[in-house]
């Protein structure tokens, strides 16, 4: 019996590359719960190598005095899997996901990891497509806001809260979902945190993590007296 799916239409331009093959881009983007043997797994193990080759050399030509240590500290930033995961939602590569409606209904969609995937998915979707030219200019076009920021960027803002918690012996922040809209494949998400006696902030985004990221950056702002 086929397998019901939750997808969207493949499109032939995906975050601004413009596919001559739609077949790779296809692949890159259906979810193993879909099929055994076409899926987007053959495709991340691509991007990740990909992805790899790019940041580094990048790494190497803008820091040429950064010793190796300081150069892996900003290459582990740049391809950690929360930074792959939050550029696939901002990219609108995650929404075009195709998976079974069981796998919709557990949450598959919204789980860093296969966001982080489908991200590596499409990097090797695009060097089969254009080659490593086009998957390098991809790479620096999304990654380079990342590069501006340093290291300490990486330092996400519920890291911080959570710091500023502990700092002053309190409680650590409480993240709930106060609200979830839109259809399954491009939800929005509205998230409250909390620390006790100290107040609440709420945020939405694309993605739980994302709505997490921007309600401590709010509560944060108050705490500071931003």
């Amino acid at each position: 019996m086929k397998k019901k799916t939750s997808k969207s239409s493949v499109p032939s331009e995906l975050a601004g590359y413009h596919f001559k093959a739609l077949s790779h881009l296809d692949e890159a983007l259906t979810h193993p719960s879909l099929s055994g043997g076409y899926n987007y797994q053959r495709l991340e193990f691509l991007g990740d190598r990909v992805l790899g080759l790019v940041i580094s050399t990048w790494l190497l030509e803008i820091y040429p005095r950064d010793a190796e240590g300081s150069l892996n500290r900003r290459f582990t930033a740049l391809v950690r899997r929360e930074t792959l995961a939050e550029l696939a939602v901002k990219l609108g590569l995650v929404k075009h996901l195709k998976l079974t409606a069981g796998a919709e209904a557990e949450g598959t969609r919204d789980k860093e990891a296969i966001q982080a995937d489908v991200c590596e998915s499409v990097i090797g979707a695009i060097y089969l497509d254009g080659g490593f030219s086009a998957a390098n200019d991809f790479i620096r076009k999304h990654w380079e806001p990342l590069l501006n920021t340093g290291v300490q960027a990486h330092k996400d803002n519920k890291t911080l809260l959570q710091e500023w918690c502990q700092a002053r012996a309190l409680p650590l922040p409480e993240y709930r979902v106060t609200d979830r809209h839109g259809p399954d494949h491009d939800p929005v998400f509205t998230i409250e945190v909390a620390v006790d006696g100290h107040g609440s902030a709420a945020a939405t985004g694309a993605a739980k993590r994302l709505a997490e990221q921007a309600a401590a950056e709010q509560l944060l702002k108050q705490l500071s007296g931003d």
